[in-house]
């Protein structure tokens, strides 16, 4: 099924023509369902076409009922969101689920798991009479996001007209870490992207999703559980290990610096153009100073444009952005503006861009080197 097109974040162009988001709410508490459909039902684009209370009558409610958006609760009687999201997933086809969670531990936990299988986006969720006027237009934006199809043109992505030129090559120049930006849709791309590295990939990984912060311990240990590598959430000066993946705390940047001849990590608070925090602007902008541009930046799923500033500092200091594509992006925005921008040397699957990351470290497969005197080369 294809909508019309829209821009990211924005507002669909000739929206009267558009058929209307089609939303169902699963959810076991009446005072969420009825808050829940009422912010939709306000949207003149948006419809309510079906709801549920358990994991079970949402199975059967989308085997009867074409959707665009399922907006999910986690906790339910019976199998539970969780439980029934793979069947949810399978039988919603394109279309988008947004779970809409508590903030606990265990919720945060069912929330990674639940994006790591395939839900596109979280909202958490407000305790009763908290649903006031910013929740409502951060749901409505959100399920705009998700419902969005994107254009696809069968020629190659356009190119500003002033793209920078491509910075010389430097063959037989290892890299010497993998920066990776995520929002919307991130963490499922996340997931398979670091399952497919070979084990032999030993670059240190750097990993910017943009989360709330009590969710980022828990994203560790998901992007742990799915690599087969230690994670763990970078504070203050954090020494970047070969092989290992460091997450950017969700109160501050993430940013990169030589100390003593090592590359470490930081933690900055600076207010950032796309206003996101963590941001993937300044990791890759920190990370190109320091290593002189040895490093390899990758964009996935994500609304908006964050990622896109770092991207030009990083591809002007000599390094390699990846991007993915449109068709496995659950939200085409982030990646877009690097395709768009002609900083992208490859855009793909996240499958497709770990074979491409494994094929460019493998310039030197003893691995890299962080010390000074590599960084200086």
């Amino acid at each position: 099924m294809d909508r019309c097109a829209t821009t990211v974040g924005g507002a669909a162009k000739g929206r009267n023509a558009c058929p209307p988001v089609r939303v169902m709410v699963v959810d076991d508490s009446l005072v969420a369902r009825t808050v829940l459909s009422r912010i939709v039902e306000a949207e003149p684009d948006f419809r309510i076409v079906a709801k549920a209370t358990t994991g079970e009558m949402a199975i059967q409610r989308l085997s009867e009922t074409p959707v665009d958006v399922v907006l999910l609760d986690l906790e339910m009687p019976g199998m539970g969101g969780l439980g029934a999201l793979p069947r949810i997933l399978e039988l919603a086809r394109e279309a988008k689920v947004l779970v809409v969670s508590s903030l606990t531990e265990r919720g945060a936990q069912a929330t990674l798991s639940a994006l790591a299988i395939g839900a596109a986006d979280t909202l958490l969720k407000p305790r009763s009479g908290e649903f006031d006027a910013v929740y409502a237009r951060t749901l409505v934006n959100k399920i705009r996001a998700l419902a969005a199809r994107p254009v696809i043109a069968h020629a190659a992505p356009a190119v500003r007209q002033s793209a920078p030129a491509q910075p010389p090559q430097r063959p037989g120049v290892e890299p010497l870490a993998l920066a990776i930006g995520a929002s919307t849709g991130g963490i499922h791309a996340l997931c398979l992207l670091l399952g497919a590295l070979p084990r032999s990939f030993t670059l240190p990984i750097l990993v910017v999703q943009h989360l709330p912060a009590s969710f980022m311990s828990t994203l560790a240990r998901q992007l742990a559980a799915a690599s087969g590598r230690p994670a763990s959430v970078a504070e203050g000066e954090t020494p970047l290990v070969p092989g290992e993946i460091l997450v950017a705390p969700g109160s501050g940047h993430m940013i990169v610096r030589l100390a003593a001849g090592r590359l470490v990590t930081g933690i900055a608070h600076h207010v950032v153009p796309s206003g996101c925090t963590p941001s993937v602007d300044p990791l890759f902008e920190t990370l190109a100073d320091a290593t002189g541009g040895r490093a390899l930046g990758v964009v996935l799923s994500g609304m908006g444009r964050d990622g896109v500033i770092g991207a030009d500092r990083l591809f002007r200091a000599g390094g390699t952005l990846l991007a993915q594509d449109a068709a496995t992006s659950a939200v085409w925005g982030m990646p877009r503006a690097v395709v768009e921008a002609g900083l992208a040397a490859m855009v793909g699957s996240p499958e497709a861009i770990a074979q491409r990351i494994a094929a460019l470290a493998a310039t030197d497969r003893r691995g890299p080197a962080l010390g000074a005197r590599a960084i200086r080369a």
